[in-house]
């Protein structure tokens, strides 16, 4: 089952849903299924899908960080130089100098992103027990965190159970087909259309995912 907790606090919600197992993650789905029964094909065809949970903290977020606008190739051959070198952690990086992190892969902007997030020296273990919002509020106050990579780690770090990526391309597509919509959905379009799905919506990105990742497959099967 999802696990639930409360704190007073006006930062927090009075409950926090989590996605913690796969059998939570069909619940959650069945549920989605009676809400919007479009997603029923969509669950046929793909099954329950992985969680694909990572870890929380620093070195998730910097190697999200890493990774912009690189293949994933580029960036797990960056990020492995990065940790051969001992430079994934707050205080290696705080004591390295701006060319030991270039000459391990980093580029000037990419310097800038990681330093910020250093400097905001976000308490990481708190963010488990803070709302979504007040969770994209902290960590895109970081230089180079947009709201997407923020939902990311709510998605798959914290597991957050109500969290759905409207500026993600593969969503927007998804949604398009699923949805029947002559053209994608603007990220507004997409969060008003996606409104009812609630508390449901990270089970709706894991579809969604997985059914654009089988339209792609399927357009390249030959005919």
């Amino acid at each position: 089952m999802a696990n639930n907790s409360k704190q007073n606090s006006p930062n927090h919600l009075d409950i926090i849903e989590v996605i913690s197992t796969q059998q939570a993650l069909a619940e959650h789905i069945a549920r989605l299924i009676k809400i919007e029964p479009r997603f029923a094909p969509v669950y046929e065809q793909i099954g329950v899908p992985d969680l694909r949970r990572k870890p929380e903290g620093f070195e998730q977020l910097m190697r999200a960080m890493v990774g912009q606008q690189l293949s994933v190739a580029a960036a797990r051959s960056i990020w492995n130089k990065l940790v051969a070198a001992d430079l994934t952690t707050p205080e290696r990086i705080a004591k390295a100098d701006d060319e030991a992190l270039k000459s391990n892969g980093l580029s000037r902007q990419k310097i800038r992103y990681v330093r910020s997030l250093v400097e905001h020296n976000i308490d990481f273990s708190a963010l488990a027990t803070m709302s979504d919002e007040a969770v994209i509020k902290t960590l895109t106050a970081v230089t180079g965190i947009g709201r997407w990579t923020a939902e990311m780690y709510l998605l798959f770090s914290l597991g957050r159970a109500d969290v759905l990526a409207v500026d993600d391309l593969a969503i927007k597509e998804g949604a398009r087909q699923l949805l029947g919509l002559e053209a994608r959905p603007t990220p507004k379009q997409l969060r008003d259309l996606s409104q009812p799905w609630s508390p449901h919506r990270s089970a709706a990105s894991l579809l969604l995912w997985a059914h654009y990742g089988w339209l792609k497959d399927k357009e390249a099967m030959p005919v």
